[in-house]
Parts: structure tokens; C-alpha cells; sequence
């Protein structure tokens, strides 16, 4: 019997670690297509300091004017500000990558996250809008509370992009 527990307790110890691992990263994959040109569409986007411009739910955006690794910018939300650094950026490709410079889940429900936009043009008047993201959810501890678990951040980063592509959408095809 003591030869039998001692090849058990190995097994509920390993079993145990297992589950309190902590967050796995999440991602979202969403894309749009839109009734313009690549370069109309560029045009609109490229400048990071700009997305208040297409974003319904971004209020404000502040940066210092550049489009390059890394400019940053300020985002004011209804919730308040992200404060986000573009990590690259290519005018040839119509693409570019940022991520999350400063946590504040008081404002978003994740801890960090890095995204990228990509357009490809579907023809000479179409153009898919593709955005990507992978990201944390806000409390990266075992136990986290419902306002930052899993579901919250996946509930708030795909609503966010969603809501972004349907504005960039409708400030293009006006």
C-alpha cells in the first residue's frame, strides 16, 4: 500500500500545478471589407494619432505625429485613456503593429496587448480591412474577478475592433 501512494501523490501533485496555471493569451481575428480603394483606405488610417477620426469609441487621440516604431499616442475613451506604442509601420504593405504601453484596466478589462492592421486590396475599389490582436486578460492572477476574467477582455477587445472596422466602414463609404 505505501508503494501505491507513493506513485499517486507524484500524479494530484502534477495534476494540481496544472490547474493553477496562470492566463493563456487570447486572440482576435477580425477582418471587413470595404467599398474603397486600398489607397482611400490607407488614407484614412495610416496617421496612428488618428484613429479618433474612424473609431466611434475612441473620443480623442493625441501622439506625436510621427508613423514610426515607436511614436506613441493617447486614446481617450468614455472609460479613459490607453496610452499605446506603434512597434512597426509600413506604407508599402499598408500595415502596422502597436501594443498597449501602459496597463489601466479601469479603462479596458486586459492586462497587455499587441495589434496589427493590414489592408489588402480585394480588387481596384475593394479592400479588406484585417485586424489583429493578442492580448491578456486584465488580472493575470489565478482566481481574477468577472470584471477582469477571460470572458471580459475577449467581450471588450472583439467588441472594440468590431466597432472599429464597422466605423472605419461607414466613415469610407459615405
Amino acid at each position: 500500500m505505501k508503494l501505491s501512494t507513493l506513485f499517486i501523490i507524484p500524479f494530484l501533485v502534477i495534476s494540481m500545478a496544472a490547474n493553477a496555471h496562470g492566463p493563456t493569451p487570447k486572440k482576435a481575428d477580425k477582418s471587413i471589407i470595404i467599398n474603397a480603394s486600398i489607397n482611400k483606405v490607407w488614407a484614412v488610417i495610416k496617421n496612428f494619432d488618428d484613429i479618433s477620426n474612424w473609431h466611434p469609441d475612441v473620443i480623442s487621440s493625441v501622439g506625436d505625429g510621427k508613423n514610426e516604431s515607436g511614436s506613441e499616442r493617447r486614446i481617450t475613451m468614455e472609460s479613459g485613456v490607453l496610452e499605446e506604442g506603434l512597434d512597426y509601420f509600413s506604407d508599402a504593405d499598408h500595415e502596422y503593429n502597436y501594443r498597449l504601453k501602459t496597463e489601466n484596466t479601469d479603462v479596458f478589462p486586459v492586462s497587455s496587448y499587441t495589434t496589427g492592421i493590414q489592408l489588402i486590396a480585394e480588387d481596384d475599389n475593394n479592400t479588406k480591412v484585417k485586424w489583429k490582436s493578442r492580448y491578456y486578460r486584465g488580472d493575470t492572477g489565478n482566481t481574477p474577478p468577472k470584471r477582469l476574467n477571460d470572458e471580459a477582455a475577449v467581450k471588450a477587445m472583439n467588441s472594440f475592433i468590431e466597432n472599429g472596422l464597422q466605423g472605419l466602414k461607414e466613415t469610407l463609404e459615405k
